[in-house]
């Protein structure tokens, strides 16, 4: 048995995140459905040291001092992306489909609930199950595990990340027909445009479009000297470490008023702030798009090393449960999408993409909002407003909502 100190476990966990990254490559189906790098070289250690310990045996112990902190991070980055100037610019759309995304969250987890009593689970169980690793992805799911154990759901962490695949590979299986039935069902037609479209690659490239000097200080903003890149990156660095600073304290006062709230809460309130402040003074000049690089480069290291310490063998017993809970999300979502939703975002062919959009970041993540709706235009032609509205939507806004929704439903149900 090899024993890891802290900076051994974080280097092995940067190899096996570029081992996910190989596979990845190697098996086209899990690009095709977007499953994460971090979570394929993740899962494949945690299966390794099950059947280690089916055997009697243990590979490898970790020490996971540094996991926590690079969670506060990532979600520090995401507090740094809510910007209200983004909310005007989407318009009253964003607005709209942000509502409309925090209600539906709300009703996962009742849904949840629902399915969970028959099968003599925790109620919080179902709560796991649905919007917190649904709506809120892996990184979410993992990162109020702790609380949900501490609540008395055994094998949180484990629960979370089999939900959060399972919504993952049904949400982008089901995002592209809900899409298409809508559109060709309706013979939709797309908005005609002056010019060629280009399609953007990622939701930060959207918003990068839209409000080009909200993410990234103009170069005559930037003062001389100032401009290299070891520079923006330290700024950018110290931003993070100063919001989860401030954050700390935060929280300690939410705790203090018996609030149940996972760590990052805190962080990710007081980087908005940082955020909306700067953006009307331009005093600090932040480099939102690197702070955005910085945050995903933390989740990657913190769901190899969350997922590396998996046990497995606590889902005996839940496989059906969570199957059944995944398939009833699916259906609703769906018949959500055809009807609540498309009509809301204006029964015109942009509102088919968004619901390819909605199925996508409501089942799994953002990025697989934007691989159904890339799949839709491929095929169909440009829904600029969708690739606006949307990413914003789920890429930043949806995660505050979330955090408080099931923050609520965890101190209610505890």
């Amino acid at each position: 048995m090899f024993e890891l100190d802290l900076i051994q476990t974080v280097g092995f966990a940067g190899i096996v995140l570029f081992a996910g990254y190989g596979i990845r490559k190697l098996i086209p189906p899990l690009a095709r459905y977007n499953i994460p790098a971090p979570v394929i070289g993740g899962l494949l250690v945690a299966v390794a040291m099950w059947i280690a310990r089916a055997n009697n045996a243990t590979l490898l112990t970790f020490d996971t001092t540094l996991q926590t902190p690079l969670m506060i991070a990532f979600f520090t980055a995401i507090g740094f992306g809510a910007s209200l100037s983004l909310l005007k610019i989407g318009g009253p759309q964003v607005l709209l489909l942000f509502a409309i995304s925090s209600v539906f969250g709300v009703l996962q987890n009742l849904i949840g609930i629902v399915i969970a009593l028959p099968f003599g689970l925790d109620p919080l169980g179902g709560v796991l199950a649905c919007s917190v690793t649904l709506t809120g992805g892996p990184a979410t799911g993992l990162a109020f595990a702790p609380e949900f154990e501490a609540a008395g759901v055994t094998g949180a962490a484990t629960i979370a990340v089999a939900a959060a695949m399972a919504g993952i590979v049904s949400g982008g299986i089901t995002g592209g027909p809900v899409g298409t039935r809508l559109i060709e069902g309706r013979r939709l037609k797309r908005a005609r445009s002056d010019g060629p479209l280009e399609r953007p690659h990622s939701a930060e490239d959207t918003i990068e479009a839209a409000l080009p000097e909200a993410v990234e200080p103009r170069a005559s903003e930037v003062p001389a000297g100032e401009d290299d890149g070891s520079y923006v990156l330290l700024k950018s660095v110290v931003a993070i470490l100063v919001a989860m600073w401030v954050g700390s304290w935060v929280s300690r006062g939410f705790e203090s008023l018996g609030l149940t709230l996972p760590a990052y809460i805190g962080a990710m309130l007081v980087a908005a702030v940082i955020r909306n402040i700067d953006d009307v003074t331009g005093i600090a000049k932040l480099p939102y798009r690197l702070l955005d690089d910085v945050g995903n480069a933390a989740l990657s290291l913190f769901l190899v090393m969350a997922l590396m310490t998996l046990r497995l063998w606590e889902l005996a017993g839940l496989a059906l449960p969570i199957l059944v809970i995944v398939l009833a999300q699916v259906l609703a979502v769906s018949l959500f999408s055809l009807g609540i939703l498309f009509r809301s975002m204006g029964r015109d062919y942009d509102a088919a993409v968004m619901a390819g959009g909605f199925i996508g970041f409501m089942m799994g993540t953002t990025a697989n909002a934007m691989a159904n709706m890339r799949s839709l235009v491929e095929r169909y032609g440009p829904a600029p407003r969708a690739f606006l509205v949307v990413p914003m939507v789920g890429a930043f806004f949806i995660d505050f909502t979330n955090a408080i929704i099931i923050t609520v439903f965890l101190n209610v149900l505890r």
